[in-house]
Order: structure tokens, then C-alpha cells, then sequence
């Protein structure tokens, strides 16, 4: 008889992996004393299937920046949980096609709205900045705009009399983990809402359901 595991909390769920047969993929905290880490996890005993969550967990490593430790899991060298930016970390990392090849995301996107590219550049010990040189009109916004994203979903701490600025509590540089926070920061709601339509569609199967 198949057995539930005992894998701390349940932090965020894919519950039909569109890579691989549908089949559920939730992202763990082990409970217990020491840094913070993440497991990815599926009840799943398709063939393939652990190589699948291998997968992302290689994803989420290079798209975040996290590393891998003694005991298969992943933490950030900052030893903080971050908890909010991984569970976008995890969405993204699913969502990649595995016969993608896996790069992290620059610091830099083009804004629709502001017809600019616009930069955000670390400044040291967790702190960011967002800014442009493109003269466009109403860019200013949006580079207001965008720091704010930032701050929302990184859970990051606003900087006083800087709005432009973001700061990682932690006080350390997260590049990769930024780069990719970057993409959803201009719209900030559709991510919330894609985040929650996922987790939606359903629960987390129970192990005979996946075999």
C-alpha cells in the first residue's frame, strides 16, 4: 500500500504538471531546527516522474539561485526562507519545458507600457535598485511601479524616501532570484491570480491515484 510522506509543510502546489502526464507536483518545507529548506515532491510512480522532480529542483537552483544540500533539499546561502519568491520560483520552475535549456534571467526587462527597457541593479548587502536612461515619457511610473512589484512579490522591504529602491531583509544579493521575480513585477495582480488559478485545479493526489 502506498504511503504518505512526512515532508513538513506543503508550501506550494502544481496540481497538473503540464510536462509531464498531469501529474501533481507540490513544493515542501521540512519542519525542524536549522536554515529554512524546500523539497520538491510528487506521490507519483509514473516512470520518469523522479527525474521530473530532479528537474525542477536543477530549475529552481539556476533560476533562483538556491543550492542544494546534504540531504537533497534547497536552501538559500543566506539561510533565510524567503518563502514568497519561492513559491513563484517553484511556478516558474514547473512551467519550464524540460528540454529547455536553463539560463538565469538577466536584471533587465522591456516595459510594454513604458516603451523602455528598464534595469534593476544591485547596490550591495540585499539592497536594489530599478532605473532607466531612456528618456519616455511616464517612465519615471513605471520604474516606481515595477521596484514596487518587486517588493510585493519578494517580499522585499521598502526603502524610505527611495521609491525606486527595494531591500532583501536577509541583507544579501539574490541576482537570479530577482531576475526572475523581474518578469512578473510589471503586473503584479496576473501573477497573483495565475499563482492561485494553479493551485486551483485541483488537490494533491494521494499516491495510488498517481501510479
Amino acid at each position: 500500500m502506498a504511503q504518505t510522506l512526512d515532508l513538513g509543510s506543503r508550501v506550494e502546489l502544481v496540481s497538473m504538471d503540464p510536462h509531464f502526464d498531469d501529474i501533481s507536483i507540490a513544493l515542501y518545507c521540512p519542519d525542524g531546527p536549522g536554515r529554512p529548506c524546500y523539497q520538491a515532491h510528487t506521490y507519483s510512480r509514473r516512470p520518469g516522474a523522479d527525474e521530473r522532480i530532479a528537474g525542477v529542483a536543477r530549475a529552481m537552483q539556476v533560476l533562483g539561485g538556491m543550492e542544494q544540500t546534504s540531504a537533497g533539499s534547497l536552501s538559500f546561502s543566506c539561510g533565510h526562507a524567503h518563502r514568497l519568491a519561492v513559491k513563484r520560483l517553484f511556478l516558474e520552475a514547473c512551467k519550464l519545458p524540460p528540454e529547455q535549456p536553463i539560463k538565469p534571467r538577466p536584471l533587465h526587462i522591456f516595459d510594454k507600457k513604458a516603451h523602455a527597457t528598464i534595469a534593476v541593479a544591485s547596490l550591495g548587502q540585499g539592497l536594489y535598485e530599478a532605473h532607466t536612461t531612456e528618456q519616455v515619457r511616464g517612465v519615471e511610473r513605471r520604474v516606481v511601479t515595477i521596484a514596487r512589484g518587486l517588493i510585493r512579490l519578494g517580499e522585499m522591504d521598502e526603502v524610505a524616501d527611495q521609491p525606486n529602491q527595494a531591500r532583501f531583509g536577509c541583507g544579501f544579493a539574490h541576482d537570479a532570484l530577482l531576475g526572475l521575480l523581474l518578469i512578473r513585477a510589471p503586473n503584479v495582480r496576473a501573477a497573483v491570480r495565475e499563482a492561485e488559478a494553479m493551485a486551483s485545479r485541483g488537490v494533491l493526489s494521494a499516491p495510488s491515484a498517481q501510479e
